[in-house]
């Protein structure tokens, strides 16, 4: 598996970790050259949107892919920019709103619980 899609899914991983909801993986390499994978969830809480967030800068940083840019903090959406992969979590409302999902409709989603190395 590419390095960009195991990061991916590996970020996909952190928010389930953390309870984040609906997550998916999309692949968009075939779509845009500005970046590869977004990983995409929701959390209940800003609390736990940020706990989400500030996890994967560690797991990214870990490997060497270290956050590149980052938005909305303290907001109803949070995104992360790490180069060939994006992070976006939403609180349930902003997802809605966004509805990135659908604007991505293109983008074939990644099985990113399949694709992790079994433990």
């Amino acid at each position: 598996m590419e390095e960009a899609r195991r990061n991916a899914c590996r970020v996909a991983q952190v928010c389930s970790e953390f309870r984040g909801a609906d997550i998916l993986v999309l692949d968009l390499t075939q779509i845009t050259p500005l970046f590869d994978y977004f990983v995409i969830a929701t959390g209940n809480s800003r609390r736990q949107n940020r706990a989400i967030a500030n996890t994967a800068d560690d797991v990214m940083a870990a490997l060497d892919s270290p956050r590149r840019g980052t938005e909305g903090m303290d907001g109803p959406w949070i995104c992360h920019d790490y180069g060939d992969v994006v992070l976006h979590v939403f609180m349930p409302e902003a997802r809605e709103h966004y509805d990135l999902e659908n604007l991505w409709a293109d983008a074939p989603r990644v099985d990113w619980q399949r694709e992790l190395p079994k433990a």
